[in-house]
C-alpha cells in the first residue's frame, strides 16, 4: 500500500455525520459536492448546508428558526434564482430527495445560532465549511479582503460549536485565483497557509480530476443549475468547471466577466483544506464582530476596525513567479 495519506483524510476518519456547507453564499455550497459525493459513497450519513443569497419566502420550507429554512424540490421561490433549489431539483431527478439547509445573509450572531439548531437537529459530529474561492483566509489587515462577512460569519459560527458536540471543523477552500476579481492578493493566500502550515492547521491539498467519478457528478449538478440561472451564472463555478476541463489563460465563459482578464488554471481545481479553529485565530477583529446582528453593521464594523491602520493596510502584491 502505498503512503501519503493527507492529514484530511485522517480527521475524516472517524467522521459519521457531516454537515457540508456553503461558507461565503450563493453557489458555495457547490464547491462541496465532489466531497459529498466521496463521503457518502463511503457509508457516511452527509448533510448540506448553505449560506443563501436566495430570497427564502414564507413558503420556502419547513423553518427550523427564523433564519434557518430547509430547501427542498418542491420549495416556492424564484425560478431565475434559487441555486439551492434547483440543486435539490437535480438530485429528485435521479430518483434523490437531498434538502438543503439554508442560512439567510444576516450578521454573525443569528448564523450561529442557527448553526447551534442545525447541528442539534442533525446530530452532525463533523462540519466542514467550503469556501469558493479563498479570501476566507483574509486576516483583516490586507488591503484586499475579497468579500469576508458572509464568510467569516460562518467561520465564526462553527468555530463557536462546542467541541464535545462537534469534534470536527474543518475548512476546504476551491478556486485558488479567482478572488483576484475581488481585489484579493494571491501572494497573501500563500502566506496565509504558510503561517497555518507552521500553526499546525493546514491539513494538505489536492486535485480534483476529471476523470473521477465525484467530479463527473458535481461537473454534472453545477451545469445543471447554471442553466437555470442564466441570468446571474456563478463565476467562481464557471472558472473552476473550466479550470477543471484544462482551460488556461482569459477562458471566458459567462458575459458576466467581460471586459476583465482572466487567469484560468490547474490550482484552481485544488481542494486546500483546513482546521477551522486554526483559521479563525487569525481574525484580527474576529472577537468584536461576533456579536453583531445585522449584515450591514457587520460589514461597516470590518471597515471601522480597519480605519485606525488604514495607511498601513498591507499592500496588495503579485506572486513573483
Amino acid at each position: 500500500m502505498i503512503g501519503l495519506k493527507l492529514p484530511f483524510f485522517d480527521e475524516l476518519e472517524p467522521a459519521r455525520r457531516i454537515l457540508i456547507a456553503g461558507a461565503g453564499g450563493g453557489f458555495d455550497v457547490f464547491s462541496g459536492l465532489p466531497l459529498y459525493f466521496a463521503l457518502r459513497d463511503s457509508g457516511r450519513q452527509v448533510f448540506l448546508g448553505n449560506l443563501s443569497f436566495s430570497t427564502l419566502r414564507p413558503a420556502a420550507g419547513r423553518r427550523l428558526m427564523p433564519n434557518l429554512v430547509e430547501i427542498t424540490a418542491d420549495s416556492l421561490g424564484s425560478d431565475s434564482y434559487f441555486p439551492e433549489k434547483h440543486l435539490c431539483q437535480w438530485f429528485r431527478d435521479r430518483g434523490d430527495d437531498v434538502p438543503i439547509y439554508c442560512f439567510e445573509r444576516t450578521g454573525p450572531r443569528p448564523v450561529a445560532s442557527a448553526y447551534e439548531v442545525l447541528v442539534r437537529e442533525l446530530k452532525v459530529d463533523t462540519v466542514i465549511l467550503v469556501d469558493g474561492g479563498t479570501d476566507s483566509l483574509m486576516r483583516g489587515d490586507e488591503q484586499g479582503l475579497g468579500t469576508p462577512v458572509e464568510d467569516v460569519s460562518s467561520i465564526s459560527a462553527v468555530d463557536l460549536l462546542d467541541p464535545a458536540d462537534v469534534p470536527r471543523k474543518l475548512l476546504v477552500t476551491l478556486g485558488f485565483g479567482i478572488d483576484a476579481f475581488h481585489g484579493v492578493s494571491h501572494a497573501q493566500v500563500l502566506e496565509a497557509i504558510a503561517a497555518l502550515t507552521e500553526s499546525g492547521g493546514y491539513l494538505g491539498a489536492f486535485s480534483l480530476m476529471p476523470q473521477m467519478s465525484e467530479v463527473r457528478r458535481y461537473r454534472e449538478a453545477t451545469e445543471y443549475v447554471l442553466a437555470k440561472t442564466e441570468s446571474h451564472p456563478s463565476i467562481v463555478c464557471t472558472s473552476i468547471l473550466s479550470a477543471i476541463e484544462g482551460k488556461f489563460g482569459n477562458h471566458q465563459r459567462t458575459t458576466r466577466t467581460a471586459g476583465s482578464e482572466l487567469f484560468i488554471n490547474p490550482l484552481m481545481a485544488l481542494y486546500w483544506c483546513f482546521r477551522l479553529e486554526t483559521v479563525a485565530r487569525r481574525i484580527l477583529y474576529l472577537t468584536a464582530f461576533r456579536k453583531i446582528d445585522g449584515f450591514l453593521q457587520a460589514q461597516e464594523y470590518i471597515e471601522t476596525f480597519r480605519d485606525p491602520f488604514r495607511s498601513r493596510l498591507r499592500p496588495w502584491k503579485p506572486i513573483p513567479f
